[in-house]
């Protein structure tokens, strides 16, 4: 390791960075009420908005995960988590087109308020359930690499020697005191300026990178074309290889449209723009930022394995180390603490969004809060103790994670999306593209045979076909989950 970057300092510029959190909470938050709480009161600049959905939508998984996974040899090995990128990007396109008009003619809080509408009580109920666990798992993988990271190279070593559950802790207390007042109207901002952060913690890295292995700007771009992690496409390899092109870019489309256009996390924001005018501005900006942003996050895990090549530095036993192992210990001391930031910003500009997410579905779909039957303060209170309850169930889901993780981070996030997105993915199809009505009681049972159904469909094909779904488990899931929907169709339909 280069210099003396001691715990210590970490710890303070973690403690500085999150004092200008609070700081910016207190200035947004102030007169903030249930619908600023919730929709950011209908009033966020669009180009805001576009700029913190990138650090939303990326967050610590990407930060640490993607770059180490381009050099390991499996799943999105190589620049083939492009071909990812470049689905999400027909993802984008259809949800700006087709499900942003749909929620803002609703004039919807929760999205799953559709679904209410278009099939009954318990739809929604259903609907807003699967939302919550599809977030609790994502949001608890994500905060649980950060806290991996902080155990590993900070706290749970000495002279420190925190206990994994206290920092577990203080990660997500953290994120309580900033978002419990101010909610969307203060994440809006904080996400903003938590995706600038990790995005300058990457470039900064790349430039230090290059001064250790001697080369400029565009030395390295040439290091990184020539090099054998360059590759972008697959097509070889057949439908059994899990880069295979067709799949992972129907697999990106599709896991957009879920994990941004059915999810009440990151259409929240986009809810939160007076008008769909200003929404479709800010999703197509969005797009285009984010597919750069991941071109640069390919660009460093490049430049990582290549750094390791020169050095000869051994590898660490997981692949999510390498990052932070040679930001912290191989090169400069400002290096590490440019990292530390930049990864706290990175899962922080996701799991705050989702904590109030979480908030605002529990509240709107099971609480009933956008009535008038409660008052303001009466609504503050609940939305509080739903806030710190939410915050409980994260902390025990990641000491859950600790126990049970053994695989990239990204892939196992994917994975838990692949099954519980799923019935969301039939339910809002069958929505759109029928006209039928359904037993609406039946619903809950059909959304929990389909992931059940995939599971064993996808252990099958492994072991008996040799074919490997990958993502695309999920539009098997919608299949799943849109037939059974059929079989509890009324030959009634809706006017």
């Amino acid at each position: 390791m280069q210099g003396n970057l001691t715990p210590v300092a970490i710890i303070i510029t973690i403690l500085l960075y999150f004092l200008m959190l609070i700081g910016i909470s207190y200035l947004t938050s102030k007169k903030a009420d249930s619908k600023d709480f919730f929709i950011a009161g209908k009033k966020a600049p669009w180009w805001l908005v576009a700029v913190g959905m990138v650090g939303a939508s990326m967050s610590g998984v990407t930060f640490i995960s993607i770059p180490g996974a381009i050099g390991a040899g499996g799943l999105n090995k190589d620049f083939s988590y492009l071909q990812v990128v470049l689905g999400y990007m027909l993802g984008y396109l259809f949800i700006a087109t087709v499900l942003m008009p749909l929620y803002y003619r609703l004039n919807l809080t929760s999205i799953y308020s559709y679904l209410g509408q278009r099939f009954g009580f318990y739809s929604n109920k259903t609907g807003a359930a699967f939302f919550l666990l599809s977030r609790v798992i994502g949001s608890s993988f994500r905060l649980f690499l950060v806290a991996m990271v902080l155990d590993q190279f900070v706290l749970g070593v000495p002279p420190f020697n925190v206990p994994f559950w206290v920092t577990v802790f203080v990660t997500i207390f953290l994120i309580w005191v900033y978002t419990f007042k101010g909610g969307l109207k203060t994440i809006i901002w904080t996400d903003a300026i938590q995706t600038l952060l990790f995005v300058t913690a990457v470039i900064a890295t790349i430039y230090y990178i290059g001064e250790a292995i001697g080369q400029n700007t565009g030395g390295l771009l040439s290091l990184v074309r020539e090099s054998d992690y360059s590759k972008v496409f697959f097509f070889e390899g057949g439908w059994g290889d899990p880069n295979n092109f067709f799949k992972q870019f129907f697999s990106g489309a599709l896991i957009t449209i879920v994990m941004t256009g059915l999810d009440q996390d990151m259409m929240q924001k986009n809810l939160a723009c007076p008008n769909i005018r200003d929404a479709q501005k800010n999703m197509f900006s969005f797009s285009i930022i984010l597919f750069l942003t991941n071109l640069v996050f390919l660009t460093l895990g490049a430049l990582l394995y290549l750094y390791v090549a020169h050095t000869g530095m051994e590898l660490p036993a997981k692949s999510d180390y390498l990052y932070p192992e040679i930001a912290l210990h191989h090169l400069s001391p400002a290096v590490g603490l440019v990292f530390m930031v930049g990864l706290i910003a990175a899962a922080y500009s996701s799991a705050d969004s989702a904590l109030t997410a979480l908030t605002t579905s529990f509240c709107v779909d099971f609480l009933n809060m956008e009535s008038d039957e409660k008052t303001e303060d009466q609504k503050r209170r609940a939305r509080r103790w739903v806030h710190v309850g939410f915050s409980l169930v994260l902390m025990v889901t990641i000491m859950i994670f600790k126990a049970l993780n053994n695989d990239a981070v990204i892939n196992e996030l994917f994975k838990a999306a692949g099954y519980t997105y799923g019935p969301l993915l039939g339910l809002f199809t069958f929505g759109m593209i029928t006209n039928l009505k359904i037993r609406d009681k039946w619903v809950i049972f059909v959304c929990l045979a389909a992931p059940v159904l995939t599971w064993i469909a996808v252990d099958l094909s492994s072991k008996y076909l040799g074919f490997e779904f990958g993502f695309l488990n999920l539009a098997l899931n919608g299949i799943l989950t849109f037939i059974g929907l059929l079989l509890i169709s009324e030959r009634k339909t809706i006017a």
